[in-house]
C-alpha cells in the first residue's frame, strides 16, 4: 500500500503539467497561482489551524526560512510554471524539471558544501547535456536553433531552478515544525505575496475587458473542475499520500518515487494533450534519466535528507 500511495502522489504532481497547461489558456497564470493557493490555504487552514497554533512560536522564530521557502515552492515555482506552459509544451516543462536532483547536488556543493563524488560529477553532466539536447532539439551542430528558443522554455528552466531551491534549503527548516502546518502557512504566505503581483498586473497589463473576460472564463465548469484538481490533488493529496508511504518505507527507499514526477507529467502530456513525440525528447529523457541514475547512487541519502522532511512529517 506504501509504494501506491507513493505512485498516485507523484502522478498527481505529475498532472498538475497537464491541467495546468489547459487552465492557462483560459486564465492568467498569475490570477491562476493566486487562486490555487488562497483556495489550498482556506482548505488546509481549517483542516490543521490546531497544529498551526501550537507550532506558531517556532515558526515565528523562523520565519526568514519560512519566506524564504514559500516564496521558492509555492510563488516562484507555479508561477513561471504557469507561463511557461502559455508557450511552450507541457511534456518540455515536465522533462526540464526532472533536472531537479542534479540541480539539488550542484546547490549542495557550493552553498552547503557537501562533497560530491566523481559517480555525482558524472550524473550532472549528464543531466546537463540532456537539457542541452532538449533545447537544440537534438541538432547540436547548428547554433540557429537557439534563435528558435521558445520563452516559456526559460520560464520552465526558472520553474525547474525555483523547485531545486525549494527542494535543497528545507534542510533549513526547523525540525520542530511539523510538515502539515508548515504547508498550510506556506500556502497562505504565497497567496499573499502573489497578492501586490496580481494587483500590479490589473494595473498595468490588464484592460477592464480582459479582467471580465477573465472572471466570466473562471465560471465555467471546465476551469472550476481544473482548479479543483489543483487544489485537491498536487496541493493537498500528494503531500498526504507521500506523508502516509514515507512513514512506513523511511525517506530513503521512498525518494526514487519523485522521479515519477516528471515522467508522470510527460506521459499525461502526450495521452491527453496529444503533444507529439520527438526522437530528441526520448534521448533526452534517457540522458536526464541516466544522470539522475548516478546522483542517486552513494549520495542519494545526503540528498534525501535534503529534500524530504517537509513531506515525511
Amino acid at each position: 500500500m506504501p509504494y501506491l500511495f507513493l505512485t498516485l502522489a507523484a502522478c498527481f504532481w505529475g498532472g498538475n503539467y497537464v491541467v495546468g497547461h489547459f487552465l492557462v489558456t483560459q486564465a492568467d497564470p498569475i490570477m491562476l497561482s493566486e487562486a490555487r493557493w488562497m483556495l489550498t490555504a482556506l482548505l488546509l487552514l481549517t483542516l490543521y489551524l490546531p497544529q498551526v497554533k501550537k507550532q506558531w512560536p517556532e515558526m515565528k522564530k523562523a520565519k526568514g526560512t519560512i519566506l524564504f521557502l514559500a516564496l521558492c515552492g509555492q510563488v516562484l515555482f507555479p508561477l513561471t510554471l504557469y507561463i511557461g506552459l502559455q508557450y511552450t509544451s507541457s511534456l518540455n516543462a515536465a522533462i526540464y524539471l526532472s533536472t531537479t536532483p542534479a540541480l539539488v547536488l550542484l546547490i549542495n556543493k557550493f552553498i552547503f558544501k557537501e562533497k560530491i563524488s566523481s559517480r555525482n560529477i558524472t550524473g550532472v553532466v549528464l543531466s546537463s547535456f540532456g537539457v542541452v539536447w532538449l533545447v537544440m532539439q537534438g541538432d547540436l551542430l547548428h547554433v540557429e536553433t537557439l534563435k528558435n528558443l521558445n520563452r516559456g522554455d526559460v520560464w520552465t528552466m526558472g520553474s525547474a531552478i525555483s523547485w531545486a531551491l525549494y527542494c535543497a534549503f528545507l534542510r533549513t527548516k526547523p525540525k520542530s515544525v511539523g510538515g502539515n502546518a508548515f504547508v498550510a502557512v506556506s500556502a497562505a504566505l504565497g497567496a499573499l505575496i502573489l497578492l501586490p503581483v496580481l494587483a500590479f498586473s490589473f494595473a498595468g497589463f490588464m484592460s477592464v475587458s480582459d479582467l471580465h473576460q477573465q472572471l466570466h472564463a473562471y465560471f465555467s465548469g471546465s476551469f472550476l473542475a481544473g482548479l479543483a484538481y489543483l487544489v485537491i490533488f498536487p496541493s493537498w493529496l500528494s503531500y498526504l499520500l507521500w506523508n502516509k508511504g514515507i512513514q512506513v518505507i523511511g525517506a530513503t527507499r521512498g525518494e526514487i518515487y519523485s522521479h515519477l514526477i516528471p515522467l508522470s507529467g510527460g506521459a499525461l502530456s502526450i495521452l491527453f494533450l496529444n503533444i507529439p513525440l520527438h526522437a530528441f525528447h526520448l534521448v533526452s529523457t534517457l540522458l536526464i534519466a541516466a544522470g539522475i541514475a548516478l546522483c542517486s547512487g552513494k549520495s542519494r541519502e545526503n540528498v534525501v535528507q535534503n529534500i524530504q522532511p517537509t513531506r515525511a512529517e
